[in-house]
């Protein structure tokens, strides 16, 4: 959903599909030189325009909206398949361009292997938006049957197509990553019969419930703003005019910006860039009505189209859409033939480019984004969509990281995996065993005005590797407590939520408590052949790192204390009352290796991904400078008050 990667993911795609589709319009340069991405631009045209015919509709809604449809028709003669082809196709909000007879290249899939076999492409701009009439509105409330929706605009869209684009076969598929995964799920809702193939892609699902916006009630700060003052705003439609924006924060120090703005209701201004969507991001601070009404996952009734959600362990943005959308519609959606779920070690839509062989500092071992596009995606349209028969999926197909190996399990989380917890300990100690003793806590001043970084590096956005990032640098601050096992004798997988609970005190009425679960390296790593970054090379000009003694960011999540016990009703601390915290964090599948050692990292910010907490029981969109204020936290790890953290850990 942030900006960057949505107009960043066209442009990668232009270069991938340019490097792997345009090879033969690449004679006007050398073999052993690489292409330029205008090369790569100038190729990716190239083929589309002798591979496709264009023709754009206006499609008429039940209500006589009309919206813009652009449709890409193989060309006879120029794929194996003679046809009738099925079609392929993605509802964006982020525009169907390039608009007219300019067919440069349709916005539908990166998996150049479909394309090469032969789909009629579909690309449609969503109601209100873009070439599209009508009011659009932010994740649009599903009407189950009783209103216009994005449900009912997918039914309509296909009719229509099915009636009036020659040589298609009756079958329709439909993806989308990110925003577009949102309408790849919608659209499935009592969906159109037609539809036997959908795969919402890191879905925007749940904005408030550890999506977008808030992740345990905290307001994913950085990257919701650069979203909406990037350019994502309110359009006057129809319209081809690119969106712009002029805003300028005036530093690429990101850190620095937010710590300046001072609040929320600064950047909520004029001065802040702001637009009526990051508004409602703003002031909804509790999971009221206008959130529930937006949850996508409550709605996933009357699917009857074969459906894969994928995801990426490493994204930033949507982590939880794929496996809230596998859940909803396991439970929800008796009739659908196939639900499965994929997830890899990747990033905000990273199996759609690129090898997803490494991700910053950290190797996979393998090219695992070319190897889903190859044998995971491509099979599951080919077989749903074509009929031609391929290798069962099974019900679960997962990277492990670590281990760096795909499992295949039928059921998520695997039904063998059990919970175990693992304790925080006196002297920053990490333990299978519970405490024992009867008082043990580390205590920690917690300073609103030095809130901890969430990089150690300086950056004007919200850079997409800092999910696998090294912690080292927190772990040498004072406000960060850090628990620590002695190295593993054994590997230990972990394959499912992992759920902090905490046991803790403090001076404020309101505090957040960021847990982070870390593998550390062992200080004798030995780095996989040919793995430069491994080995302390980087590109040229950046400083050597190493992965002996790494601490590699498995999962981290913050969790607003007051939403303890109701997200709807939030209640304050009683200063220097024990109090229970618990929550779950996001899903992972990783093993920690032997040798390894498990780390978990307590801090009360991580600043600016995540937005400041006053430490004062108080709707933060309305706080003034001067009511942030210092606290001392407290963690307790004794046998009446054992804090740890449960995981989900897969039998030997």
């Amino acid at each position: 959903m942030v900006f960057s990667v949505g107009c960043g993911r066209s442009w990668s795609l232009a270069l991938l599909l340019g490097a792997t589709l345009g090879v033969q319009a690449q004679t006007a340069t050398a073999p052993e030189s690489k292409p330029t991405p205008q090369q790569q631009a100038q190729a990716t045209a190239a083929f589309f325009n002798t591979h496709f015919h264009k023709q754009e509709y206006r499609i008429p809604m039940r209500d006589g909206v009309k919206l813009y449809t652009a449709v890409y028709t193989p060309v006879a003669g120029q794929f194996p398949d003679a046809g009738p082809y099925p079609f392929l196709m993605t509802r964006t909000p982020y525009s169907c361009a390039p608009y007219g007879a300019d067919m440069s290249m349709p916005r539908i899939t990166g998996n150049t292997d479909l394309i090469h076999s032969g789909y009629i492409l579909v690309c449609q701009d969503v109601r209100g938006r873009w070439a599209s009439e009508g009011t659009w509105l932010e994740m649009t409330p599903a009407k189950d049957g009783k209103g216009i929706d994005e449900s009912t605009d997918m039914y309509d869209t296909v009719d229509y197509l099915l009636k009036n684009v020659p040589a298609n076969n009756g079958k329709v598929g439909i993806l989308g990553i990110s925003y577009p995964g949102f309408y790849a799920a919608a659209s499935i809702v009592d969906g159109h019969p037609a539809i036997k193939a959908a795969s919402p892609q890191a879905p925007v699902t749940d904005l408030w419930m550890g999506d977008d916006a808030y992740h345990g009630g905290a307001m994913m700060l950085a990257q919701n703003h650069e979203f909406y003052a990037g350019g994502f705003a309110p359009q006057n439609t129809p319209t081809t005019e690119r969106e712009k924006s002029d805003f300028d924060y005036g530093t690429k120090d990101a850190y620095a910006y937010y710590l300046r703005m001072a609040t929320l209701a600064n950047l909520d201004s004029p001065a802040g860039h702001t637009n009526p969507y990051f508004h409602d991001q703003v002031i909804h601070t509790v999971y009221d009505d206008y959130w529930k009404s937006r949850n996508i996952s409550a709605h996933m009734h009357g699917v009857t189209a074969a459906t894969m959600e994928v995801g990426g362990w490493f994204d930033a943005e949507d982590l939880s859409g794929p496996v809230k959308v596998f859940h909803a519609i396991d439970a929800q959606s008796t009739g659908s033939p196939q639900n499965l779920l994929v997830e890899g070690p990747w990033v905000h839509g990273g199996w759609s480019r690129g090898p997803g062989s490494s991700l910053g500092d950290v190797p996979f071992g393998s090219d695992t984004a070319q190897f889903y596009r190859e044998h995971i995606e491509f099979p599951f349209f080919e077989g749903k969509l074509k009929g031609k028969i391929t290798e069962p999926l099974p019900k679960a197909y997962t990277f492990e990281t670590g281990s760096n190996v795909w499992r295949k399990y039928d059921a998520w989380p695997p039904k063998a995996a059990a919970p175990r917890m693992i304790y925080f300990q006196p002297g920053g100690k990490l333990a299978f065993n519970a405490p024992g003793a009867s008082a043990g806590k580390d205590d920690y001043l917690s300073d609103p005005a030095h809130p901890v970084p969430f990089t150690e590096y300086t950056t004007d956005s919200t850079p997409q590797r800092y999910m696998a990032d090294d912690q080292r640098f927190a772990a040498r601050r004072p406000d960060v407590m850090t628990y620590e096992s002695e190295p593993l004798t054994e590997d230990i997988t972990v394959a499912g939520p992992v759920r902090p609970k905490l046991r803790i005190a403090s001076t404020g009425t309101d505090s957040d408590f960021i847990v982070k679960l870390i593998d550390v390296f062992p200080e004798d790593y030995k780095a996989p052949a040919g793995d430069a970054a491994a080995q302390g090379k980087r590109v040229t000009g950046a400083p050597p790192v190493y992965l002996q003694g790494y601490e590699m960011l498995v999962r981290g999540e913050p969790m607003r204390a007051k939403f303890r016990n109701s997200w709807e009703k939030p209640e304050p601390l009683v200063p220097g009352k024990v109090t229970g915290v618990d929550f779950s964090m996001q899903d992972v599948n990783h093993t920690f290796l032997k040798g390894h050692r498990i780390m978990v990292q307590v801090q009360s910010s991580w600043f600016p991904l995540v937005d400041r907490n006053p430490q004062v029981f108080e709707d933060i969109a309305k706080a003034k400078p001067e009511d942030f204020v210092k606290a001392t936290e407290s963690i307790y790890h004794q046998a009446d008050a054992a804090s740890g953290i449960e995981l989900m850990v897969l039998p030997k």
